[in-house]
């Protein structure tokens, strides 16, 4: 996976305080909060690089056992 770049972004503390509990509400990090928003932005701008990785899944990842789970 490619590095991820770090940015510094200020904010009005009431769009700050928004976005935390938008994130919130939908089980997000403030941070993933505002790429989800970003990256929604530029594909609905015909702007999301074809190349750019998808997002980070959500949530604790699976446990692998090494069982089926079928039977």
């Amino acid at each position: 996976m490619a590095e991820r770049k770090s940015v510094l972004l200020r904010l009005d503390p009431a769009v700050h305080d928004a976005l935390t509990r938008w994130a919130n509400d939908e089980l997000r990090s403030t941070n993933a909060q505002i790429e989800f928003l970003l990256r929604r932005a530029l594909a609905e701008a015909g702007r999301l690089p074809t190349g750019a990785a998808a997002p980070p899944k959500r949530g604790r990842p699976r446990k692998d056992d090494g069982e089926s789970r079928d039977g």
